[in-house]
């Protein structure tokens, strides 16, 4: 049962600290998998941890936070090979695909190279809700701003591009972030887009923003556009809580 529309839940969070794991799925990740619609059997969750080499021990706290949560899991794994015969056919057979943070340089370049950026367009056309953080939540834009390449955050400007905006993600907990995404707006490298505070995720539906939703109070979601003058402007969307 795909969702009604093509669907991203582009976040700055997701997880939680778990009582007797490493971590398990948080409000948004439990939001991204209502949008699924999924009803009478569990849902189909795939991590997908390129963004940090397919670290193990991240794919094996996917599978507990599932198994948690009472969702079927797999993962898609590059390194060193694939770990699936047909990644189209296994993307396309998800109800939600998580694709976690780390470089999202690096993940581009893999996905690329492994056919997973048709892959994963194939599949949000068909109704897969796409979610992640970080990495995965910058990969669904133009770009935005990356530590893929060392301390001192540098702009990503090939993101897989389904969505016409940019992305702006931890915008309120690394200093670098939201003046280095306003400049890149403002001098027109990134197109406009939606910044999200940590904890905050931004829903779309096909292209089009539907709303901010949030995992705890006094966090907030942003739209950053330049001004004719020249200057970013900066909005603040007031999310839902979860």
């Amino acid at each position: 049962m795909p969702a009604e529309a093509p669907t991203i839940l582009a976040t700055s969070g997701g997880l939680k600290s778990g009582r007797n794991t490493t971590f398990e799925f948080g409000p948004l990740s439990d939001y991204a998998i209502e949008l699924s619609g999924v009803t009478g059997r569990r849902p189909r969750v795939c991590y997908v941890g390129t963004a940090l080499g397919d670290a193990p021990h991240w794919i094996t706290g996917f599978y507990d936070a599932g198994r948690i949560r009472g969702v079927e899991m797999s993962h898609l794994a590059l390194f060193a090979m694939p770990n699936v015969e047909d990644i189209t056919a296994h993307l396309l057979d998800q109800d939600v695909i998580w694709v976690g943070g780390g470089s999202v340089a690096g993940l581009l370049a893999m996905w690329r190279l492994h056919g997973v950026d048709a892959a994963m367009r194939l599949a949000w056309r068909a109704g897969v809700v796409l979610t992640g953080v970080s990495a995965g939540s910058l990969c669904w834009h133009v770009g935005g701003t990356t530590d893929s390449f060392g301390p001192d955050l540098r702009p990503v400007t090939d993101g897989l591009a389904f969505l016409p905006y940019s992305n702006g993600v931890h915008y309120d907990t690394e200093e670098q972030r939201r003046p280095l995404y306003q400049k890149l707006v403002a001098d027109e490298i990134l197109p406009p887009g939606y910044a999200t505070d940590n904890g905050v995720g931004i829903l779309y539906r096909d292209t089009d923003f539907v709303e901010a939703v949030s995992e705890s109070d006094d966090k907030a979601a942003y739209f950053v556009e330049r001004a004719p003058e020249g200057a970013a402007v900066e909005a603040r969307i007031e999310p839902r809580r979860l």
